[in-house]
């Protein structure tokens, strides 16, 4: 990649460890918690994905904790929320597109990442999933509640998915550098889209009647397998 690619994508990555890490600031102050709790809810937000990623790919120390300047970033996002209580119509503007930019780079670097290590490309867009969605998922699991991207909230994970999708493409074809960049703009996109129009994965149908588990008896009740 070129030096101006790079800068960029660093740029982002790190606007998004921000934004996720104030994110976790604000959940932290909805449950009244201390300065450790808002430091811990803003690290797992900020930096949760790229370190399970990291983690799976056991090829070294997780980046967030080699390069001292993510750790920093979360940790300010987290003194931010901390101080300031955060909120209004600046906030609700901004933070989707910085979420959105996050989403897309770390599901393109994700990918890139499992690609250069030799691993195929199934594999790439797991882990480009993982690195969008994985902060977000543990700490919704601290929280207690379930996680937010199994349902109810508009796409996140599909426009992931489809991110580091466009990231195997362009690898194959030998074009990293456009690709980080195109897959980037792909994964925003599409969550921005999803954001604005509402978009969100089918539920399943309902059920007319209870289920019942177990085998019939001879009088056609179910019979509970113990």
């Amino acid at each position: 990649m070129n030096d101006a690619a790079m800068h960029v994508l660093r740029v982002t990555d790190l606007s998004g460890v921000l934004a996720n890490a104030l994110l976790g600031g604000v959940l932290a102050r909805s449950r009244g918690f201390d300065l450790i709790g808002f430091a811990v809810l803003a690290v797992v937000s900020g930096l949760g994905g790229g370190i399970i990623r990291d983690i799976l790919l056991q090829k070294g120390t997780p980046v967030a904790l080699v390069d001292h300047t993510y750790v920093l970033t979360a940790l300010v996002g987290a003194a931010v929320a901390f101080l300031v209580p955060i909120r209004g119509r600046a906030w609700e503007r901004s933070f989707p597109v910085l979420d959105a930019l996050a989403l897309g780079c770390w599901a393109a670097v994700g990918a890139q990442k499992a690609l250069s290590l030799g691993l195929e490309w199934p594999a790439a867009i797991a882990l480009g999933a993982i690195t969008a969605a994985g902060g977000g998922v543990v700490r919704d699991v601290l929280l207690r509640q379930v996680p937010a991207i199994f349902g109810g909230n508009t796409l996140f994970v599909t426009p992931a998915l489809l991110a580091a999708a466009t990231m195997v493409l362009f690898h194959l074809a030998g074009q990293v550098t456009a690709g980080l960049l195109v897959a980037t703009g792909v994964g925003a996109g599409l969550t921005l889209l999803s954001h604005h129009q509402g978009w969100r994965l089918p539920a399943p149908p309902a059920w007319s009647a209870p289920v019942r588990f177990g085998r019939s008896r001879p009088d056609g009740r179910a019979r509970d397998e113990g």
